[in-house]
Parts: C-alpha cells; sequence; structure tokens
C-alpha cells in the first residue's frame, strides 16, 4: 500500500516541559531522524513483532513515547480491527503522528499527550500488549521501577510488556567511537544510565531482571542486529542517522560537561570523514526483552 506521510514541519528549538530527553526533539532535524529511524529499526529488527507476539482480534495495544508513530501506525496498518494508542511527552510530535496516521486512513490509531514517567490516564487491564523502543533515553533508573509497575496495572491478566533498548553501535572509526564514549559519559552523569562507570549506557542487562523484578514471567530475550558499513546496503541510513544525532546532541554533550564546543565540532567533522573511508565498519545491535503480567493476581 502506498500512502503519503506529513513532511516534517520546523518547530521552536524548546524542549517539552518536564523532558529529559537529550536532544531537541522539537527540531525539525530530529523530529525527521526519528520518522526515518522508526522505519530504519523495525526493517533491521525484522518486522513489528519479530519475537511472535500477536494480537488478539479486537486487542488493544499501547505505544510508550511512540515519537512520530511510525511503527504505531505500522501496527494499526496491519491489524486493523486492533486498538492502538500511542502516548509521548511532546505536543507538537503527537500532532504529527495524528496527522500522520490521517493521512494513512487508519480510524484504529491515536496518539495522546502523555509522560509515562508518571501515572497513565487509562484503566486498569486497558491493554494486551503494550510496547517501548528505546526508554533509556530520558528514563533515570529510579523511574523504571514505577514505569514497570503502571505497565501491569495497564496490562490484562496474561497481557504483554515489550521494550527495545540499545547501547551504543560498534564501529572501527576512532572519532566515532570517541563521540560514543561521550555520550555514554554524558548520560551518566544526566543520571541516565545504570552503568557503573558511564563507559556505556547499561540499561541492556538490567532490564530482564527489571521486568522480572515487577512481577513478569517467562521473561525472555531477543537480540538483533543490523551492518551498517560502508559496502552494507544500511551504510547510507545509518550514516545520516548518526550525523543527525551527533550533531543535535553537542548542547547535551557541553551541558553534562563532557567536552567543549570545540573538541565536539572537532570529532565530527573526523568521524564524518571516517564513516565515509572505503575500510569503514560498523553494526548496530538491540535488545528485545518481553514478560508476561501473570493470569492471576501475584
Amino acid at each position: 500500500m502506498t500512502h503519503s506521510e506529513p513532511e516534517p514541519q520546523a518547530q521552536s528549538s524548546q524542549f517539552p516541559q518536564g523532558s529529559t530527553y537529550p536532544l531537541d526533539s522539537e527540531q525539525v532535524e530530529e523530529l525527521a531522524r526519528l520518522v526515518q529511524q522508526d522505519r530504519l529499526v523495525t526493517e533491521a529488527m525484522g518486522g513489528l513483532f519479530p519475537e511472535g507476539q500477536t494480537l488478539p482480534e479486537g486487542g488493544h495495544l499501547l505505544d510508550l513515547a511512540c515519537g512520530p508513530g511510525g511503527w504505531t501506525c505500522e501496527v494499526a496498518f496491519q491489524h486493523p480491527s486492533a486498538e492502538v494508542i500511542g502516548v509521548d511527552i511532546s505536543p507538537s510530535i503527537v500532532e504529527y503522528a495524528n496527522t500522520s496516521a490521517r493521512s494513512r486512513g487508519l480510524p484504529n490509531v491515536q496518539f495522546l499527550v502523555m509522560d509515562i514517567r508518571q501515572p497513565l490516564a487509562f484503566p486498569d487491564a486497558s491493554f494486551d500488549l503494550i510496547n517501548g523502543r528505546f526508554l533509556s533515553s530520558f528514563m533515570p533508573p529510579d523511574a523504571w521501577p514505577r514505569l514497570l509497575a503502571e505497565c501491569r496495572r495497564l496490562l490484562k491478566p496474561g497481557g504483554v510488556l515489550r521494550l527495545t533498548e540499545t547501547e551504543c553501535g560498534l564501529t572501527t572509526s576512532a572519532a566515532a567511537e570517541r563521540c560514543f564514549a561521550l555520550a555514554a559519559a554524558a548520560f551518566k552523569r544526566a543520571g541516565l544510565s545504570f552503568s557503573p562507570d558511564g563507559r556505556h549506557i547499561g540499561i541492556t542487562p538490567v532490564l530482564p531482571r527489571l521486568l522480572r523484578q515487577a512481577g513478569f514471567q517467562d521473561v525472555r530475550l531477543r537480540a538483533s542486529a543490523a551492518e551498517w558499513s560502508s559496502d552494507a546496503p544500511m551504510h547510507y541510513v545509518f550514516f545520516k542517522d548518526m550525523l543527525v544525532a551527533f550533531q543535535l546532541g553537542k548542547p547535551f554533550a557541553i551541558r553534562t560537561g563532557v567536552a567543549s564546543a570545540e573538541e565536539v565540532d572537532q570529532l565530527y567533522q573526523q568521524a564524518i570523514a571516517e564513516m565515509q573511508a572505503d575500510d569503514f565498519c560498523a553494526v548496530w545491535t538491540w535488545l528485545t526483552v518481553w514478560g508476561q503480567k501473570p493470569n492471576a493476581s501475584a
């Protein structure tokens, strides 16, 4: 099916109130990056539910911090009998997502402004499946138990919570690796890291235990990987994603004190050159963790 989506419109560079997201999602460049990243990650992971989850006929799904809503809309398209809701803290991104859904003629999806670090305005046992991707980009460690408890409240007995997270990628570029190291250090200083030393984000090793501690059963894992070396088909789209992320991450690096503006600019230029070199090699990995709410109250 072919469809048109609204073009991202320029927004004022103001972070949504209360947001801890390290990049300014109100900037048109970041919105466009997130739109492309939605498609890219879904394709690289092998589809919407490569682990094999299914939505029952007439099922209800909630997508946490849904961003521009690409994954959410695709679920609604492929499951027309389902009722799909996406929530995000940014009013402008929610407006974009609703416009995108209308442009695709999807009556079974809607997007609402909510902060997932706070209690969500849905009744108990509302959903068959709750999804979240890359929530660690704005979630401090002490917010995770509260969110997972809220997800358990919102799921029907037997419902599934499905979360996908990542650490930084692996490349042969010294400059890109330094950028990733600075990002991890900045996350640590901003209180957004599980890492003991700030060398990575640290969410992937702790996520399965967090689900078990929240009372989810049959917790499972599935790893995914995409190659974006210079001669790989996905090189250019990942390269573009990195360029925007590195550039928009500059204020975050400076604000947390892990690098000066001059150092970030120098690394950015070096990374551009190295990521376009013929011998550049890179992979990106994701970990999806899912668990089931017990059928009987625990």
